[in-house]
């Protein structure tokens, strides 16, 4: 039987690495009524991280997902034997990147709206023998999705990165008019994505109070405010750039909807202060919802039943709105 539209948007909901907090957050999410009071969840991982009373579904009968009320589990391949909980491992890498495979795969064919996922280990990404950043470029290229990118979220601060993991003086090379301009507009679609009609944007700047009109540094004047001035010229509410030690102040501040910033730790440092425990990434420019707590795999704390499932179960209720709000735009995109 073929996959069909249900009346609440479907997840998947992927383990991660197993060797990390993982498996214990994704059971603890499942078994807290707020995960699937507005969607319904496929967990994707180990068989062996499956919670007893959850049923298994074999990732292809349309009738068992299209009937689906609460939570369901999809397993995929782990060597359990190989594997050793609190350890960075090839074994812990590939069931990480089985699971994303599979909820990748079934967001493209339509059975779900879209994943969220817990948290996998680069270095075991790269052990198992794929060489990437993380799980972002991996569903970049498997969803054939060229303006991909990562927004970070925390509270009313949101924060689109013009580059991620890589050396600074690697990330400095790419602050070009050209790419600023481009994440500009990328950060105003995905915003209208997440449901902004006209999204207010800041441009982060590069130097001390945004270079002092060029005494601490051209490149403020130079590159960012031609690309600033060419975006409103296309018709983005955009300010700046704006010096980097006020903007992200203000933005948690409600006073922007997005901004843009330079480089991953430009980014990172103001959303992870502001919640320390909390906050997530989303991927805007994909065909499907895809949301993450912004938190990593915690080996030093796995399978020591400390680990606090809070940012999984806020990943899940934002994805689910999100995932609402697609599922009424193409309703109201079927009837014109």
């Amino acid at each position: 039987m073929p996959f069909v539209d249900s009346t609440r948007p479907r997840l998947a909901l992927t383990v991660g690495d197993p060797a990390g907090i993982g498996p214990e957050i994704v059971r603890a999410a499942l078994d807290d009524p707020r995960s699937t009071a507005d969607c319904d969840l496929v967990a994707i991982g180990p068989a062996s991280a499956r919670p007893d009373g959850v049923p298994t579904w074999d990732g292809r009968d349309g009738l068992q997902l299209n009937t689906l009320r609460g939570a369901m589990w999809l397993e995929t391949p782990c060597d359990d034997d190989a594997l050793e909980v609190g350890k960075v491992s090839a074994t812990g890498g590939a069931a990480a990147l089985a699971a994303l495979r599979a909820a990748t795969d079934r967001c493209l064919a339509g059975a779900l709206d879209g994943m969220v996922n817990a948290p996998v280990s680069k270095e075991a990404l790269h052990l198992a023998g794929e060489k990437v950043e993380g799980q972002t470029e991996l569903l970049g290229r498997w969803s054939k999705a060229p303006r991909m990118q990562m927004l970070a979220i925390s509270g009313p601060l949101r924060v689109l990165l013009l580059s991620r993991h890589m050396p600074l003086r690697d990330a400095l090379d790419l602050i070009t008019t050209e790419r600023v301009l481009e994440h500009l507009s990328i950060l105003h679609d995905g915003l209208c994505e997440l449901g902004f009609e006209r999204p207010h944007l800041g441009l982060a700047g590069l130097n001390p109070h945004a270079g002092e009109n060029g005494l601490l540094g051209t490149e403020d004047r130079d590159v960012l405010v031609p690309a600033a001035e060419a975006a409103r010229a296309k018709g983005l509410d955009v300010t700046g750039p704006l010096s980097p030690d006020s903007i992200f102040v203000r933005g948690s501040k409600g006073e922007f909807d997005g901004i843009l910033a330079l480089y991953h730790d430009q980014a990172f440092i103001p959303t992870k202060l502001l919640r320390p425990d909390g906050g997530m990434t989303v991927l805007v420019g994909m065909p499907f919802v895809r949301v993450s707590p912004a938190h990593g795999t915690a080996m030093d704390v796995a399978g020591k039943g400390i680990a606090r499932p809070d940012n999984l179960i806020e990943s899940i209720v934002q994805a689910a709105e999100w995932a609402s709000l697609r599922r009424a735009r193409r309703m109201r995109q079927r009837t014109v």
